[in-house]
């Protein structure tokens, strides 16, 4: 779990960031949600874009995904989330504990 003040570090982390992937009309599959975790597993980070034409919302998505891999959902906005999973063994992201 991660506190408030933590949040709004990785919202600020996240804010360069571009989309590393997209949910669109195929939904959440298993092998996206493998990319999505190996990809957090180095980055620590990552912003996802639901298309259009997609059956799911960002939210629903982001929760979905977040669900199946233990990740956080960081944030959820428009068509875009941010999810976080810390890496235990190599912590890429060092994040203040207050």
């Amino acid at each position: 779990m991660i506190t408030p003040k933590q949040r709004a570090e990785l919202k600020a982390l996240a804010n360069s960031l571009e989309p590393a992937f997209q949910v669109g009309k195929g939904g959440v599959n298993d092998a996206q949600v493998a990319q999505i975790d190996d990809y957090l597993r180095v980055h620590e980070l990552i912003k996802i874009k639901v298309l259009d034409n997609s059956l799911y919302s960002a939210g629903e998505a982001a929760a979905e995904i977040a669900e199946k891999i233990s990740a956080e959902v960081v944030q959820v906005i428009g068509s875009k989330a941010i999810l976080y999973k810390r890496n235990p063994k190599e912590p890429v992201i060092k994040l203040k504990n207050k």
